[in-house]
């Protein structure tokens, strides 16, 4: 088919299915190869592009003031006869060429619109590419000629498979199939798909394939048993299939044979539109398939292009074989030759009558990419038009024209070109001459009157700008499940919160445990292939999803240990001031005058101080109650023995003066001496415990070491030097007033307060003895609490031991309580 025009357009188009080749005698010219077998729908995709420039040429903004014509081929699906085709319109169709010395002229052909085979592709491209003749493919798929080394002037308007295996991945994860099977077929179109899916898919991360197999060719049951079989025991749900509807034709009679249903299937674009598997008895286990196709599109006016094609109007008619007569013949059935067989064609057919695919506009997919093929063409050709002398993007800043046109220059604009098709999809190339990739994701539904509709439910497309973008209309999905709802396709379910990844030795990435985090871990997304530690000073919540900071531990008023610890305080802070009340009231009576009255209450007030101290011990640390309980503690137990020790010493130098010669030894133990005694002893307590604070002071510290999951709020003694020796003195006072109160039981006297020094002195050693190995070994809050209760052992016993008697006789034993009673005269013993 040609068209005259001030520049000529080529196409090449499957027209015919079949070609005979004549035998090569060698003895003659050899006859041209004959082609049969119409393809009223190659036959189509030619017209479009017919229409197409029809339509440029009446097109007032483009290309004004020029006529495009076309010299459309077919190849007969043939390599050779596509290659003899190409040549041909590369180097013009006229039998004899003139040359003048100028060459001035245009070339034969501008650029070629075609081929719709890969392989066809592959061969003429790499020819034409040497003189950068531009060919814009519209159905020629392979990736391998994106490789712009070896096609340099190679364009399509069909995305690459490439692009067909990311949009597959695209609605995989859209969906959250991370777990599919994958089925191709054994030639380089079902091969390379696996390559690039695997290679894609591993790049992502976005799943694993369960299974790839290879279909056979032909019908091969033992292999194809096998196959389905593995795919019945498979978990995937989800089968992605790169194959030919032939293959899926064979797989499908073994899929009805085991019944094997419930599965999703998705369909590359060589069997989406396959109607052959569109049948009642295929519909239970295919129905629901989502698949890739090729973008449909409108094209406005081609219908009524069609429809007036007419073979009167083919000027081209050499022969009487011209391809406006062949589908004449085609459609109604006639020959314009009569012969033994047929009818006439008359041509008074009404082309609008007859029932054929060829009106058919509503499902126009390659025809719609030879339409956006010609366009691309007549935009370049337009922007080189428009080129302005000086300007220009070429040597010298030069243009490009008509007259003078090299090829490539056409290519450098073929390369820049941006447009918008009246359908609205927008046409540019990329660096290795792919346009902007687009498919339409179609969906197979079932009927309820057992037909089948392939209907448009989405569009994957990759825009210059924000890349590869996926539009699903999910309510308009027919899902062939009983749920009417997506599948779960994954081999194991996502990690929630607070657990991580474990992998499954020797299975894919996808298959995985998830082991809940240790203590004190967290993971806060789902699918965490680790778990993070909390800082120090949080831990894990107990759903291991969050850090919370970590319980404060220390012996507090408000648990059961420090309120009972707190009363037993109050409550011999309480007791102290009671005796004291009572001797107070009682202080002219013998048994407190003979007991060293001032030294009694003294000792009263140090006891007070000891039971109160230990609330100190009690709440949360701080810097102050941190310094000051050690000190107070310290300070207030030396006060108390160093009026024990005192005492004992005025009993031992009374008793020696009672002897004779023994008068002097009370000058030194007056009220004034007994005083300062007590003021020295207590002042050196008090000098160890500001040196300590001066030196390594006690303060607050967060201890973890304990526990893991809190932190013990306690106060470190600084120097452990200071603290030892604070006790050591405390203890040295106590053995010396224990040592003396012993020597000092057996002195005679009714009422000898030595034994009772001597056994208040004995608990008080014995609880403090026994406090320093409880105390190294109570963690956190028990050695606060180990402290109190032996501050209060020991203040408690030197209490009862001291005052019980005297308190017992005063109140309870008044008759006791005289000088003569005391002395051991005239009371007789009841």
């Amino acid at each position: 088919m040609h068209k005259a025009g001030d520049v000529i357009l080529g196409g090449l188009f499957e027209v015919h299915f079949f070609s005979v080749f004549p035998e090569l005698s060698f003895t003659s010219e050899p006859q041209e190869p004959s082609c049969h077998g119409f393809d009223i729908l190659g036959f189509r995709q030619a017209q479009t592009m017919a229409f197409a420039i029809d339509e440029i040429n009446r097109n007032s903004n483009l290309l004004p003031n020029l006529t495009l014509g076309y010299s459309l081929y077919d190849n007969c699906v043939k390599l050779g006869i596509g290659f003899r085709a190409a040549l041909s319109l590369a180097s013009g169709r006229e039998e004899q060429f003139q040359f003048n010395e100028s060459c001035l002229g245009s070339p034969p052909v501008l650029g070629i619109v075609g081929d719709s085979s890969s392989t066809r592709s592959i061969a003429i491209s790499s020819v034409l590419g040497l003189y950068r003749v531009p060919m814009v493919s519209y159905f020629a798929t392979c990736s391998c000629l994106s490789d712009r080394q070896q096609f340099p002037s190679f364009f399509r308007t069909i995305p690459s498979d490439a692009f067909q295996v990311s949009a597959m991945l695209q609605i995989l994860k859209r969906f959250g199939w991370t777990w599919a099977g994958l089925l191709i077929s054994d030639d380089d179109y079902g091969r390379h798909a696996a390559r690039s899916f695997q290679t894609d898919m591993a790049q992502s991360g976005g799943g694993c394939l369960a299974y790839l197999e290879v279909l056979p060719w032909g019908n091969d049951p033992a292999e194809l048993q096998r196959i389905v079989n593995m795919i019945r025991k498979s978990t995937a749900r989800v089968i992605i299939v790169f194959a030919h509807e032939s293959h899926m034709i064979h797989l499908m009679e073994e899929v009805i044979k085991q019944n094997v249903t419930g599965l999703q299937w998705m369909a590359s674009e060589a069997w989406t539109a396959a109607t052959v598997l569109q049948t009642p008895r295929l519909m239970p286990y295919l129905g629901g398939t989502l698949g890739i196709a090729i973008r449909r599109g409108e094209i406005p006016g081609l219908r009524d292009f069609l429809s007036r094609i007419h073979p009167d109007s083919d000027t081209n008619n050499s022969h009487g074989n011209s391809m406006v007569r062949q589908f004449w013949e085609h459609t109604f059935l006639c020959k314009f030759t009569l012969d033994s067989q047929g009818r006439l064609c008359t041509g008074q057919e009404d082309l609008r009558n007859s029932e054929t695919v060829f009106l058919d506009v509503s499902n126009l997919r390659p025809e719609y990419n030879v339409y956006k093929a010609v366009y691309a063409l007549a935009h370049a050709l337009h922007d080189m038009l428009q080129c302005v002398p000086g300007r220009g993007p070429f040597t010298g800043h030069s243009c490009a024209s008509l007259q003078r046109l090299e090829p490539w220059q056409l290519v450098y604009y073929l390369e820049r070109i941006n447009f918008t098709t009246a359908f609205g999809d927008q046409v540019s190339f990329d660096e290795n001459g792919d346009a902007l990739p687009i498919y339409d994701v179609m969906n197979w539904l079932w009927l309820p009157d057992g037909s089948t509709k392939v209907h448009n439910v989405g569009v994957v497309k990759k825009l210059a700008s924000t890349g590869e973008e996926l539009t699903l209309d999910e309510d308009r999905i027919f899902w062939n499940f009983v749920s009417k709802k997506p599948p779960r396709s994954v081999c194991s379910e996502s990690c929630p919160l607070g657990t991580r990844m474990a992998r499954r030795k020797g299975e894919p990435v996808c298959c995985f445990d998830c082991i809940p985090c240790s203590d004190g871990e967290i993971s806060n997304k789902t699918d965490s292939t680790v778990c993070t530690s909390c800082p120090d000073d949080f831990w894990s919540s107990p759903q291991r999803d969050h850090c919370v900071p970590k319980r404060l531990e220390f012996l507090s008023y408000h648990e059961a240990l420090g309120i009972s610890l707190t009363t037993a305080s109050l409550l011999g802070a309480l007791i102290c001031a009671i005796v004291l009340g009572i001797f107070t009231y009682h202080r002219s009576t013998p048994m407190v005058r003979a007991n060293n009255s001032e030294l009694s209450f003294q000792l009263l007030l140090s006891l007070k101080l000891c039971f109160l101290c230990s609330l100190l011990f009690i709440g949360r640390p701080r810097l102050w109650t941190c310094q000051l309980r050690h000190a107070a503690f310290g300070i207030s137990f030396v006060l108390c023995v160093s009026c024990i020790l005192v005492k004992t010493m005025v009993v031992l130098a009374v008793f020696k003066a009672s002897k004779p010669g023994g008068g002097a030894s009370l000058k030194w133990f007056g009220a004034m001496q007994q005083r300062g005694t007590v003021l020295v002893l207590t002042s050196i307590q008090a000098a160890i415990c500001t040196a300590w604070l001066v030196s390594s002071s006690p303060s607050p510290h967060k201890n973890t070491q304990y526990h893991s999951d809190r932190i013990v709020y306690e106060c470190v003694v600084g120097s452990t030097v200071g603290f030892a020796v604070l006790l050591g003195y405390i203890g040295l006072l106590a053995v010396l007033s224990f040592i003396l109160a012993f020597l000092a039981r057996n002195l005679p006297d009714n009422f000898n307060e030595a034994k009772l020094i001597t056994f208040s002195m004995l608990i008080f050693c014995a609880v403090w003895v026994a406090f320093i190995p409880a105390y190294i070994s109570s963690p956190g809050k028990y050695a606060d609490a180990v402290e109190v209760f032996a501050i209060l052992a020991s203040s408690f016993g030197l209490l009862v031991a001291l005052f019980g008697p005297k308190c017992y006789i005063i109140l309870l034993r008044p008759e006791r309580n005289t000088k003569k009673a005391i002395m051991g005269r005239d009371i007789s013993k009841t």
